[in-house]
């Protein structure tokens, strides 16, 4: 019998070897390799699947350099239209996961055109995907409480590029680290996982950690750019085991390691995307070093602005019960900001200094209601699994509509309008179309649809049915005409019987049943109705009736002559360079009235390289800007032509208006909107500073003004428009200090499907682009870059170029601000004028304004991702502004520190700001 249980046990064994690595890995995990073809195994063991059940989008397959892994070698990719795109995937009620979506551009569509499109947990909006650089993978992560047996994820909204996904993976938890009493409202979006002292720049992730949570190395700046290393910061290591206890603790050889501040302090400074908001913070400490008798490590941690925080003292052997074990002690409510300080100090008493082996930061992300028709077009689409339209996914409203629904506009949408014409429909009409009570418009025809018609008195709304070319049978309901609302019923071509009803024939209703043969009108109703179509000769009546009316009706008189517009002698020369469409749309101004408006050009308003600009004011009292050419030159006229034939074409509020020209006389014309105050540059280093300028708030909108009219140039025309020319002095302001961009002589048309335009580098210099100025092709990434230089001078109030402002060695802004900002010395290039600002804000633009002073193009952001960081850093300033002006510090200490039922109700007001709470100031440890 020993024996037998011997062979038993090998056997068992024998089989465990041969096993799967799939076996081993922990339940719940899903990896889809998007575009992939079959499944294999990784070098680290997670076994890959194709997403081939997804049969919308189309696969391309790329190479970036340095990338060998099997599953970044395609990708799936969507239409840049209305629709969404979604992955569904299969979980268990009431158990956590995390949720990791990547994306790596390869310009799989040999556009070189950034993408930017939305991603979406169900209903939720979860993230903007902004690529800044075809090799780089971009990653998001959530972890959340499945409440359904199926969670969907889903692409849509791409305002740039097209929508597209290169891994999609699920990992299931089994404990409850990540437990919090939010967590039914709120979903955590990962911000931060930093394993410090890590001994490589790789990241420490499955099979080390079971839960395949990837721990940044502290090592790579690029990581949550983490920067400010205090002097004597030093890294350690152990071999020796961890106890990490139980549940999704750090792996141990994330806790095997540790930076140690050998001079008392660790400080750092890390970005937080998504932030500030309300997020779940937790530090990992294990004490790995061996310390002496004497020895002692206390320390604390300090948040600027938090002083309460740093109360709580950590003594890692004392608060572990021993050494080499671990303790997180943490935050399940803190308020973070977007550039996050943080240094741990050690205490008086302590002769050793902090350490730190790792730390986690996420974002509470609130959870949308979703649609309020949900689960009845579940059920709809349940019933026909099979049917391509019904497999759209996620909620049939959020963030974008299934293509054959409209929804509402209310925050919770219902249900208005549904489309489902020629869908090979059969069988009864669902009985879910019945119980959408906001329906408006239902559209049924074409289908093989059968039995009688439904009861529909549960839409009280639904004006509009299409139910014709079906085969419907039985009576025409007399419920029909019960519908308030219901203005619209065609039943044509169908089985129906009997009587129509006398309410259908009394209402005010466009009715046809043609084609139903035994369906006959009833009564005397419907003498004085609108249309009632009840036979097939009606039908052909009103077909000739509406025939002849067309025929018999009078021609409206055309408001101009046919054929080729015949312009003005005056213009004759403009339209032979412009070409007659453009030379149409432009508005001509006789330089008479021109005279009259500037009272002979009695008002000199501005000058440049290209002529003198004059203050005008025509007969309707209109103020305008006359901008007249004084260089006669080839190149003079053809920027003259050029600004006028851009200028015909595109209209957007951030661009200054461009009214008309005029040449007469030898003059060369241009007429402007009057902007009543003047350039940005004479507000930042000008006339116009007042000894103070304008401040850090009012510099952030101006920047966003600028920033949505060059957008509207790149994205929004056709082909788009390169400004070329991009300054502080070509920003004009308008009375209400509203921005717009001007100047657009030397702006360029971008060829279609080309990556640049090759062109004699022009601009002006310490805006110019290096890479533009080197290769002459030019792209809207040249653009971006005169953009980042004016965000610095935003920062700084300096001039682009100076001999003086930038120290010995350095004449250009770029060059100063770079060498600051790096070295984390940001108030050493902020404008002393500026006195009310808030740090985190100020750091978001400098950053993102490095970024767009790359020396590559490719590595530059696109002007809309831009945007997205000004908006974020005015929310900031915004916030910031409000707290300055509010209050005491009564009122500020009150509202750092209320009590638990407060922070519950402020988290479910606030997606972005929560006060924390008296019990959380002290770390929570689990």
């Amino acid at each position: 019998m020993g024996t037998v249980r011997i062979l038993f046990l090998l056997f068992s064994l024998y089989v465990l070897l041969l096993m799967d690595a799939s076996i081993a890995q922990m339940p719940g995990f899903i990896s889809l390799d998007c575009g992939g073809s079959e499944n294999f195994t990784d070098e680290i063991g997670l076994n890959w699947s194709p997403d081939n059940y997804m049969l919308r989008g189309k696969i391309a397959n790329i190479s970036v350099a340095n990338e060998t892994r099997r599953q970044y070698t395609t990708l799936r990719y969507f239409p840049a239209d209305n629709n969404k795109y979604c992955y569904r995937l299969n979980v268990i009620s009431r158990t956590r996961y995390l949720i990791r979506a990547t994306f790596l551009y390869g310009d799989f569509d040999n556009n070189n055109v950034y993408p930017k499109f939305d991603i979406s947990f169900g209903p939720t909006h979860w993230a903007m995907i902004v690529i800044s650089d075809a090799n780089t993978i971009e990653s998001q992560e959530l972890i959340f409480l499945a409440t359904d047996p199926t969670i969907s994820i889903c692409l849509s909204n791409a305002t740039t590029g097209q929508p597209f996904i290169s891994t999609l993976e699920l990992r299931q938890f089994n404990g409850s680290i990540y437990f919090n009493q939010y967590e039914n409202q709120f979903f955590l979006s990962v911000s931060a996982r930093i394993n410090f002292g890590a001994e490589s720049d790789a990241p420490v992730r499955y099979p080390d950690d079971p839960f395949d949570r990837i721990w940044q190395s502290d090592s790579v700046k690029k990581a949550n750019y983490l920067v400010d290393v205090a002097p004597g910061t030093e890294k350690i290591a152990t071999r020796m085991p961890i106890d990490v206890s139980r549940d999704e603790r750090p792996p141990e050889k994330v806790m095997q390691t540790a930076v140690v501040g050998r001079n008392g302090s660790l400080t750092y400074r890390l970005n937080l995307d998504g932030f500030p908001a309300s997020g779940w913070a937790f530090s990992y400490f294990a004490e790995i070093e061996d310390l002496g008798p004497s020895d002692t490590r206390k320390f604390r941690l300090v948040l600027p602005g938090n002083s309460d925080l740093s109360k709580a003292v950590v003594n890692i052997q004392e608060n572990a019960q021993g050494k080499y074990r671990l303790y997180e002690p943490g935050y399940y409510n803190l308020s973070l900001p977007f550039v996050l300080s943080f240094r741990f100090g050690k205490t008086s008493d302590s002769t050793m200094g902090p350490l730190l082996n790792a730390m986690e930061i996420n974002k509470y992300l609130r959870k949308s209601d979703g649609s309020a028709d949900v689960p009845t077009l579940a059920a709809l689409t349940a019933a026909y699994s099979s049917a391509e339209w019904a497999q759209e996914g996620g909620d049939p409203c959020l963030p974008a509509p299934w293509s054959w629904v409209e929804c509402s506009s209310d925050p919770q949408p219902s249900i208005v309008s549904i489309k489902l014409s020629g869908k090979n429909l059969s069988g009864p009409i669902p009985v879910e179309f019945t119980k959408l009570s906001g329906l408006v418009a239902l559209w049924l025809d074409n289908n093989s649809l059968s039995g009688p018609i439904p009861d529909f008195s549960g839409c009280p709304n639904l004006k509009i049915m299409h139910l014709e070319d079906n085969r419907l049978n039985g009576d025409l309901p007399s419920s029909l005409a019960d519908l308030p609302n219901l203005r619209e019923l065609y039943v044509q071509n169908n089985l129906l019987s009997g009587k129509v009803p006398s309410g259908l024939l009394d209402k005010d209703l466009v009715l046809n049943y043609t084609g139903n043969v035994d369906l006959r009108k009833g009564g005397n109703g419907g003498k004085h109705r609108n249309i009632i179509i009840g036979s097939t000769v009606g039908a052909v009546v009103l077909l000739i009736a509406t025939i002849t009316s067309c025929i018999l009706m009078p021609k409206g008189k055309k408001t101009r002559k046919q054929g080729k517009f015949q312009p003005s002698l005056t213009s004759q020369k403009l339209v032979s360079t412009l070409g007659d469409t453009a030379a149409e749309a432009a508005h001509y101004f006789p330089l008479s009235e021109i005279e009259d408006a500037t009272k002979n050009f009695e008002r000199k308003i501005g000058s440049g390289g290209f002529g003198v600009v004059y203050y005008g004011r025509l007969e309707d009292g209109k103020e305008i800007a006359v901008k007249v050419l004084t260089n006669d030159s080839f190149q003079s006229k053809r920027e003259f032509s050029n600004e006028v034939s851009l200028l015909s074409r595109i209209h957007h509020r951030n661009l200054v208006q461009f009214l008309g020209y005029c040449q007469e006389d030898g003059k060369s014309i241009l007429v402007y909107e009057f902007m009543h105050n003047g350039t940005l540059k004479e507000h930042l280093y000008g006339l116009l500073t007042h000894g103070r300028g304008i401040n850090w708030i009012k510099r952030l909108e101006i920047a966003e003004d600028a920033a949505k009219g060059i957008e509207y140039l790149h994205t929004g025309c056709v082909p788009s428009i390169i400004h070329r020319d991009l300054k502080t002095s070509n920003i004009l302001l308008d009375k209400n200090m509203r921005a717009k961009v001007s100047d657009f002589g030397l702006s360029k048309l971008a060829v279609d499907g080309a990556s640049h335009v090759s062109s004699i580098v022009r601009g002006t210099v310490g805006y110019l682009d290096p890479e533009y100025y080197i290769s002459q092709q030019l792209t809207d990434k040249s653009d971006v870059y005169s953009f980042g230089v004016i965000l610095l001078e935003l920062i700084s109030g300096q001039e682009a170029i100076s001999n003086e402002s930038f120290g010995m060695n350095c004449r250009n802004i770029v060059q100063w601000a770079k060498m600051h900002i790096e070295s984390g010395d940001i108030q050493g290039i902020i404008d002393p004028r500026l006195h009310d600002y808030d740090i985190q804000s100020m750091w978001k633009i400098a950053e993102k304004a490095l970024m767009c002073v790359q020396a590559h193009g490719s590595m530059r952001p696109s002007i809309s991702e831009v945007i997205k960081e000004i908006q974020d850093a005015i929310t900031i300033e915004k916030g910031a502004e409000t707290a300055r002006e509010g209050s005491s510090d009564e009122i500020s200490r009150h509202s750092a520190h209320s009590s638990l039922n407060l922070v519950s109700l402020d988290l479910v007001a606030s997606e972005h700001y929560l006060s924390i709470d008296d019990s959380i100031t002290r770390p929570a440890a689990r």
